[in-house]
This record gives structure tokens, C-alpha cells and sequence, in this order.
């Protein structure tokens, strides 16, 4: 799939309302398997309605490529039936882990940033690969204290995607969000990145809690975070971008001046 411009999550709360809209500022929408594998029948229309008439990518939630337990191929052929039958060649998933004795957390714990750590995930992920017959793009994570680790977080990734031969999805709220709460340079870290592994960008919401920053997806995106959009965009060109939103969802009109703002600093590159 050739992707490019500017995508918005797609979210249960705002699916009906796109029937109505046929917004120019919206090039592709992102869907999280998890989400849609067993939709109800009213959303399903609606669903398939969508995915026929634009340009379609996915992000998943519980694969856990960072966990010591082992792949849950159950889920993994249930999410390549889902991915096959929507024609889904982009999936994406975080560097992290979510999975605890076999008990699915959905939240992305945070990994030991080490050279062994590193070369468990590559071959896990080309696993992984295998069984979905398809490549998998890694999203860097917001990450609160860091277990056993001896590496830097840029040097981790850049590590990991050496290794496993990935790509990724630059998450450039969560390069702000970790860059406060353990003080390194948001732009340093953006410089060191290879612009050739990247497939594709997220931005999001974040909130302040005292001395620390929260990544919430649950607020519109703080001008901190689009000005280190914009710097990104200057150091390693365009990349296809997108909104994610996925708590306090508001309605569409509301998600689309966010859009508005991302297609302003993305044209400036054109």
C-alpha cells in the first residue's frame, strides 16, 4: 500500500458519524483488530462501509512481543483471518510487553532496555512475522522507570530494529512525554533515528500530574508535541501521519480541527 498524508484512529464512537462526512483533510484511517475481531452487528455495515472506500492500516494492542511467555498463536491466527479478510497489509504493534501469566493486561509495560533484551524481541518478532505472513512495524512506548536496562531508549530501538529488521512507527507524543519524565533531548533523540526506518507517525494527547506526564490519548495534542512534528518532518521529510484518540473521544467536528492543525504543518513540507 502507498501511504501517505494524514490518517485519524478510527473509534466506535464516531463511526456513524462518518457516513455523513467526506472530509478531504482524512487520507487514511487506522483500526485496532482488537477493537473489530468480534464488532457488534449494528457497527459491522458501517465497518466494511468504511474499509471499502479508504485507504485502511492497523495497530494492534495485545501481542505483547515483549513478554517472556511465548507467542499466543490462537490469537495470532485469529488476528491473520481478520487481517486477511480486510485485505490489511500494515500492522503495527508497541515495543513493549502487556501479557502476565497468560492474563492479558492491555497495557504497555515497559521493557529491560539491554542487548538480550533486544535479541529475544527480534526473534520473537520474526516469529511473530512468520505466522501473520507479513511484516509487523514497532511503536516506540511511553515507558514511567526502566527495568534491568543498559541502554539508552534510542539506542534500544535502533537495536531491536536492527535485529529483527523492522520498521517504525515514530510516536512522536511519546518521544516528547518520555524526554520530560526522564530528561533527555526530544530533538537529539529524532536526530538519531534512520529516517529510512520509518513507516509512519503518530500524535496524541498527553496530561501533566505534578512532576509527572501521563500518555493518556485522552486530550488534543499539545502545541509542544506539533512543533516536535514539525522538527521531525524538517529532519527526515514526510511521513504518513495520525491522530490517535482513544479515551475522552469526542465528536468527529472536534477530532477534524485537530486534523486541520496536522495538514497545516504537513503541507509546509510538500
Amino acid at each position: 500500500m502507498n501511504l501517505s498524508g494524514c490518517g485519524l484512529g478510527l473509534r466506535r464512537e464516531f463511526i456513524f458519524e462518518l457516513e455523513s462526512y467526506r472530509d478531504k483533510n482524512i487520507d487514511f484511517f487506522e483500526i485496532t483488530p482488537e477493537n473489530w475481531i468480534n464488532m457488534p452487528d449494528k457497527f459491522e455495515k458501517f465497518f466494511k462501509n468504511i474499509i471499502d472506500s479508504n485507504k485502511i492500516i492497523s495497530h494492534g494492542l495485545s501481542l505483547s512481543i515483549g513478554s517472556f511467555e511465548k507467542l499466543d498463536k490462537k490469537f495470532l491466527k485469529e488476528l491473520k483471518t481478520f487481517l486477511d479478510r480486510y485485505n490489511l497489509e500494515i500492522y503495527s504493534e508497541h515495543l513493549s510487553f502487556s501479557s502476565l501469566n497468560d492474563s492479558q493486561t492491555y497495557e504497555l509495560l515497559p521493557l529491560p532496555m539491554s542487548k538480550n533484551s533486544a535479541n529475544f524481541i527480534a526473534d520473537k518478532l520474526k516469529r511473530a512475522k512468520d505466522l501473520l505472513k507479513r511484516d509487523i512495524i514497532l511503536e516506540n512506548a511511553t515507558y514511567y522507570f526502566t527495568p534491568d536496562s543498559d541502554l539508552k531508549e534510542i539506542d534500544f530501538i535502533n537495536l531491536v530494529l536492527e535485529k529483527s529488521d523492522s520498521k517504525l512507527l515514530l510516536d512522536v507524543n511519546n518521544v516528547y512525554v518520555n524526554s520530560k519524565n526522564h530528561n533527555f533531548n526530544p530533538k537529539k533523540f529524532i536526530k538519531n533515528i534512520d529516517s529510512s526506518k520509518v513507516a509512519y507517525i503518530h500524535v496524541a494527547g498527553h496530561l501533566r500530574y505534578d512532576d509527572v506526564i501521563i500518555d493518556t490519548h485522552g486530550e488534543s495534542v499539545k502545541k509542544d508535541v506539533w512543533k516536535l512534528l514539525d522538527y521531525t518532518y524538517s529532519k527526515m521529510g514526510l511521513k504518513p501521519t495520525l491522530l490517535e484518540r482513544d479515551n475522552n473521544v469526542p465528536d468527529l467536528k472536534e477530532l477534524l480541527k485537530e486534523i486541520s492543525i496536522m495538514r497545516k504543518i504537513y503541507d509546509k513540507y510538500r
